[in-house]
């Protein structure tokens, strides 16, 4: 059975920045704190959010980038 966590993560990135990208940010950002997208729980959320800032801003701007981040903080 899938990650709920990690589905609602991406479910928050892909108004954002696509299908694709929000399901490889998921993979990335769950490997980058240790995890894999099956492991990621709830206090994982800041770190993971955070690590989006820096990720996203490149690609949606910084203002986007946090925005979408401070969703997923939110998930928690």
């Amino acid at each position: 059975m899938p990650n709920v966590l990690a589905q609602r993560i991406e479910e928050t990135l892909r108004p954002v920045i696509g299908t694709v990208l929000a399901t490889v940010s998921v993979d990335v950002e769950a490997k980058r704190i240790g995890k894999t997208v099956d492991t990621l729980e709830r206090r994982d959320l800041p770190a993971v959010a955070d690590n989006l800032v820096s990720a996203l801003r490149l690609v949606v701007g910084q203002d986007l980038a946090e925005a979408a981040a401070s969703k997923v903080r939110d998930l928690a």
